[in-house]
């Protein structure tokens, strides 16, 4: 039994091995870029979240790019990036677009609910997709939650034309939305393992950080 577990723990790797792996330390510069959304949403920044929210995205569908090109990799390196993603999904997804209502409205009690909806929509997604998978290797069953963001940097642009107590139900009611899609039944495209959608993603990525870069000046 000794000897079992002592070629077990030779046959592991070190847990820091797995940065240096490319589409791993790709995921690793999305949290990151999330982490600095964050950041951004709680200090008032949220043109620099914007850009923050949306480089989390470019990083996340980069990632599963590289590790789908890259020869070599055994399952184990697969599936220790597949959970890796999750983890950082839930961050990038769930917990910033909560972080970033919350801010913007102020930190008002009211706004908790809406917050925790978010949260729950993502987790339930992520725990569902951890469980069953992929039935349709082409398409989702509900939205993606990396739309979430899209979405909101894209509504975001808007901010400055509504007053900000409407421009708070705009973001609250966009929000209930998403995760309601998040969490439903209908079919949905799967928009990152199509080449020319990536393409697409880093003209959107590069247009919304020259804008908002343009309006933090």
């Amino acid at each position: 039994m000794t000897t079992n577990n002592e070629q077990l723990r030779e046959l592991q790797p070190a847990i820091i091995s797995y940065a240096k792996d490319l589409p791993n330390l790709c995921s690793l510069f999305g949290l990151a870029c999330t982490v600095l959304a964050i950041y951004f949403s709680i200090t008032g920044v949220y043109y620099a979240a914007m850009i923050g929210m949306i480089w989390a995205v470019a990083f996340d569908w980069a990632d599963g790019l590289i590790a789908r090109r890259m020869k070599g990799r055994t399952g184990r390196d697969r599936i220790f990036g597949g959970q890796l993603d999750l983890l950082i999904d839930i961050v990038s997804y769930g917990v910033t677009p909560a972080i970033l209502l919350l801010s913007f409205g102020e930190f008002a009690p009211l706004l908790l609910p809406i917050a925790f909806i978010v949260l729950a929509a993502s987790a339930i997604r992520l725990s569902y997709f951890s469980t069953f998978g992929l039935s349709d290797e082409s398409k989702y069953t509900g939205l993606a939650l990396d739309n979430n963001n899209i979405a909101l940097v894209f509504i975001f642009l808007f901010e400055s034309v509504f007053t900000f107590g409407v421009f708070t139900v705009v973001l609250c009611v966009s929000a209930l939305v998403l995760a309601a899609l998040n969490v439903s039944q209908i079919k949905t495209p799967k928009f990152s393992g199509n080449l020319r959608n990536v393409y697409l993603l880093a003209i959107y990525t590069i247009g919304i950080t020259s804008i908002y870069g343009w309006k933090l000046l």
